[in-house]
């Protein structure tokens, strides 16, 4: 019975084994189909490139007023804060001592004047005589040198009365340039003296106005790397055009015009002054006014931007983009990036025009793996 059992149990196998080998085939695994992606196709373009700068405002002239006599003020004859012209008057020192020796050096020149004709004309007298032997040439001498004398009194006389009437003419103290004039720092009946160190008052011409901005040499000397590999080039007559962002960040209404570059570097800041000269006739701009400043730097005709969203960074920082290779796989593109434009970078190597970039499903991305690309509604210009 035991034998039986076995034989039996080895029939049911072997006829299960049997079936299984009658039933249908299993199907061979499918092909994985493509992923599917959104790219975008570079197409190089004309940028212009510009840099934005921080800097202040500075008057265009100031000129500090100071007397160039002594003496006490009379008059102010100004409001603080009002605009002035060249030429008007600011303030009055008492003329009286002035006048008075402008006076005096006056009447010296009209005596020297009075008596200068009897002197020459007896140096003229003693000179026939002389000749004819009928006065010693001693009196001549005498006589020729008190012409020369009188003549050498009414030259100082002159020159004093031509000093007393400068000084006098300092007493009124006028505007040098036309500007706007700050608070005064003295009133009527103070004392003042000539060229002392404190200003009366401060007269600034702020139309225009002058924008100082700082900009680093590391960026000068790409600037100028870029201009010598021609991958910049000159805006024409646009290039010194300037536009102003205000400290709220809202737009200046007048563009200014870039003047020069200064040729010293600041060793602290290791930057140089860019100096923009900029229209103010509502003198909406003060001087020491915190501005920034749109500086062109140049036009590359060839430039190449990508979007951001478009860009990873792999373990050590690097950026790097996908792309689409001519066979239809997803590729890594290591990049070099110049600068931020608004929402995209701008590619200095690591992408050509034509390059098809994914911007749409880059987190399932490996390099090699086929995709199905279809282009996405953003535009690279």
């Amino acid at each position: 019975m035991r034998n039986l059992s076995i034989r039996k149990l080895i029939v049911a196998l072997t006829a299960g084994l049997l079936l299984a080998g009658c039933g249908p085939k299993s199907q061979a695994p499918q092909k994985k189909a493509p992923t599917e992606v959104g790219v975008v196709t570079i197409q190089a373009q004309r940028l212009v490139l510009t840099r934005e700068l921080p800097g202040r405002t500075a008057a265009y002239r100031v000129s500090e007023i100071r007397p160039q006599v002594n003496g006490l003020i009379i008059k102010r004859a100004f409001d603080e804060g009002a605009l002035v012209k060249a030429g008007d008057l600011l303030y009055q020192i008492d003329p009286a001592p002035y006048q008075a020796a402008y006076d005096q050096a006056e009447a010296a020149v009209n005596i020297s004047e009075a008596n200068l004709p009897a002197v020459r004309s007896r140096e003229e007298r003693f000179r026939g005589l002389v000749e004819i032997k009928a006065v010693g040439e001693q009196e001549y001498d005498n006589a020729l040198a008190a012409l020369r004398q009188t003549e050498a009194q009414l030259e100082g006389s002159k020159a004093a009365l031509e000093m007393a009437k400068i000084n006098l003419s300092y007493t009124p103290i006028k505007a040098p340039i036309s500007g706007r004039i700050g608070r005064s720092s003295v009133t009527e009946g103070a004392m003042v003296t000539a060229y002392q160190p404190v200003a009366l008052a401060t007269v600034q011409q702020i139309d225009p106005i002058f924008v100082d901005v700082m900009q680093s040499t590391a960026e000068l000397l790409k600037l100028q790397r870029g201009m010598a590999d021609k991958r910049l080039s000159s805006d024409g007559n646009g290039q010194n055009k300037v536009t102003i962002k205000l400290e709220d960040g809202t737009l200046y209404p007048h563009e200014g015009n870039l003047e020069f570059r200064d040729i010293t570097v600041n060793p602290t800041t290791s930057s140089i002054i860019l100096r923009i000269e900029v229209p103010n006739p509502d003198s909406a701009l003060l001087p020491g006014m915190f501005v920034r400043a749109v500086v062109k730097e140049g036009v590359m005709d060839q430039a190449i931007l990508v979007s951001q969203s478009a860009v990873a960074r792999d373990q050590k920082g690097e950026p790097y983009v996908w792309i689409v290779d001519g066979s239809g796989k997803a590729t890594m593109s290591m990049l070099k990036i110049d600068r931020a434009i608004g929402d995209k970078w701008l590619i200095s190597s690591g992408l050509v025009s034509g390059d098809r970039v994914i911007i749409n499903g880059i987190q399932r991305m490996r390099s090699g793996v086929p995709v199905n690309a279809t282009e996405a509604g953003e535009k690279t210009n």
